[in-house]
């Protein structure tokens, strides 16, 4: 079913554009949601990134399923927008062992309305770490090559991030119960 509607896309029918644009959209905006932090922008870039899929659909080679493919063209827009926008990246190289088992996070149902909050609050950098490696799956050495540094810079970042916040979600909690 997915290859018929692939090659009607490649073929331009609007039919089948508009079908697997109804099958990928919601995951595809909530993609550039976590990463861009703006609404509007996020539904900008994801829109942008259905008709560049739907352009460069001959370059899709099957090598992995579709929705895969076009998240990495939604995680590279959205992470270009984040660049144009003047991210300005620290880079680490190490991280000393205490600092990594100082953030962890423990989660559970009742926090997660608050570590969502805490995650759209911190800087872009830390964001789109948090984001690539917890919520979309990828693992250190894909989150380098798409956003162009190290391994470790991203292990780096990612546990800064994590500690971030950690830090952030603990004052919320205080703050909630009026500490």
């Amino acid at each position: 079913m997915q290859e018929e509607l692939l090659e009607g896309c490649r073929r331009g029918n609007v039919k089948a554009q508009t079908r697997v644009y109804e099958l990928y959209y919601k995951a595809m905006y909530n993609t550039s949601l976590r990463i861009l932090n703006d609404q509007y922008l996020a539904e900008d870039i994801m829109q942008e990134s259905f008709i560049s899929a739907f352009q460069k659909l001959d370059s899709f080679r099957g090598e992995v399923s579709f929705g895969a493919w076009l998240k990495r063209i939604v995680i590279n827009k959205s992470i270009n927008e984040t660049k144009r926008r003047q991210l300005d990246w620290t880079l680490y190289d190490e991280v000393p062992e205490e600092m990594e088992e100082e953030a962890e996070l423990y989660l559970d149902t009742s926090r997660l309305e608050s570590v969502y909050r805490c995650l759209k609050a911190l800087p872009d950098g830390f964001r789109i770490i948090l984001s690539l490696y917890l919520l979309e799956g990828y693992d250190h050495e894909e989150i380098g090559s798409i956003l162009n540094i190290s391994s470790s810079t991203s292990r780096s970042q990612y546990a800064r991030a994590r500690k971030r916040l950690k830090e952030a979600v603990l004052k919320s909690e205080r703050n909630a119960r009026g500490f």
